[in-house]
Order: structure tokens, then C-alpha cells, then sequence
């Protein structure tokens, strides 16, 4: 176990921002495809139970409609995404993009408790059904949305100290060898 231990400390893969940027990319690529859903007419119809029983999201519907709801959604699935790409370059943006990230998963997340049928029958609460199974997920997305937000937000606040951390990355490196 140390060898592998001292192989991956030495590694340049585990020693750069490849997380953030892989954190970021994953991101930018959920956003793009989960917002192109949204202009389509069968995706309008599967958001009726999320949007209807999210606490955050109910009133969607009778200011929006059904289409405007979904449109909604998708042009701020858009936005943040390519607040979330621009982030590559400007950590200022990529705040706003995992901003916008962070608030599109705790609306998410917070349907779970509100979701029909979310949860099986037979076997009762914590065995998942359905839609409840599905935002999920949502979970470990605004765990990764939220580090997003904290590596920006030191990017801007601290730029020396990203080039610190790097330093840190290759001390730890050097003192496991």
C-alpha cells in the first residue's frame, strides 16, 4: 500500500488542478445536455412531478406554463454553464457559474422529500423509487458545485495561493518519497 501510496504522491496527475478542471468539464457538460433537454416537448411533460412538487419550484408553472417552465430552465442551464466554462479562464465567472450551480441543486435536492411515490411501498423509507432515485445524483452534484465555488472564490481571493497549493501538492509529493 505505501508503494502505491508514494507512486501516487509522486504523480503529476494528482499533483495539478486535473480535479478542478475535471470537476469543471463534467459540469459544463451536464449543464449543456440536461439544458438542451429542456426545449423539447416530451422533457416538459417529465418535469411535471419535479416542478409541481418542488418547494422551490412550484410557482414555475402558472407564471411560466408548462413550455415556459421548461424554457426557463433550459436558458439557466445554458447560462450556467457557460459561466462554468468561462470559468476555465476567469475564476470571477466561474463563481457565478458555481453560484448558479449550487442553487440549481439544492432546488433539486429539496424535491426529494416532496416527490409522490418516491419511495418504495414494500420496503419503506430509505429504499428509493422512481424520480427520488433519480435526483439522487443531485446530491454529489451540489457537493461538486460547491467545491467549484470554493476553489474559484480562492482563486480570486488568494492568487498566490493557488500557485501555494501546487507548492504544498509537490512538498507532500517529495516527503512520501
Amino acid at each position: 500500500m505505501n508503494v502505491l501510496i508514494k507512486a501516487l504522491g509522486r504523480s503529476r496527475l494528482l499533483n495539478g488542478d486535473l480535479d478542478l478542471h475535471l470537476a469543471r468539464g463534467s459540469m459544463v457538460l451536464i449543464f449543456l445536455l440536461f439544458g438542451y433537454q429542456k426545449w423539447w416537448e416530451y422533457e416538459a411533460r417529465t418535469l411535471i412531478p419535479f416542478i409541481q412538487n418542488g418547494p422551490l419550484t412550484f410557482w414555475m408553472y402558472p407564471v411560466f406554463g408548462l413550455r415556459g417552465a421548461s424554457w426557463f430552465l433550459g436558458v439557466s442551464e445554458w447560462l450556467t454553464a457557460a459561466l462554468l466554462a468561462w470559468g476555465f479562464r476567469n475564476p470571477r465567472a466561474g463563481i457565478l457559474g458555481a453560484i448558479l450551480s449550487v442553487a440549481t441543486f439544492v432546488t433539486t435536492v429539496t424535491i426529494i422529500p416532496f416527490m409522490p411515490d418516491g419511495w418504495d411501498a414494500a420496503a419503506g423509507f430509505p429504499a428509493m423509487k422512481g424520480n427520488v432515485a433519480f435526483l439522487m445524483k443531485d446530491v454529489v452534484l451540489l457537493a461538486v458545485s460547491v467545491h467549484l465555488l470554493k476553489r474559484d472564490v480562492g482563486r480570486v481571493a488568494n492568487p498566490r495561493d493557488a500557485g501555494a497549493e501546487r507548492d504544498r501538492d509537490r512538498r507532500v509529493a517529495q516527503l512520501v518519497s
